[in-house]
């Protein structure tokens, strides 16, 4: 599993990231968890609000600072 947070190194960015590193651990999933902050890359997948959780290239949050919980529905 590919696992990629973007955001711009702000607090809600980073709080997002430790929820996710903290999700993959609990459910024990092997994911390669990736903290994107180059706005080149952000600007490829359309994203336009920070935080974003991207997992297996595939956008499924914007714009919130998701909950371990809720990450790990995402998982």
């Amino acid at each position: 599993m590919n696992i990629k947070v973007l955001g711009g190194g702000c607090k809600s960015c980073e709080t997002l990231l430790k929820a996710t590193k903290e999700a993959v651990d609990k459910k024990g999933i092997e994911a390669k968890v990736e903290y994107i902050t180059d706005m080149q890359k952000i600007m490829e997948y359309g994203i336009m609000s920070m935080p974003a959780l991207i997992i297996n290239e595939k956008v499924v949050s914007v714009g919130k600072v998701l909950s371990e919980k809720e990450v790990e529905m995402f998982l």
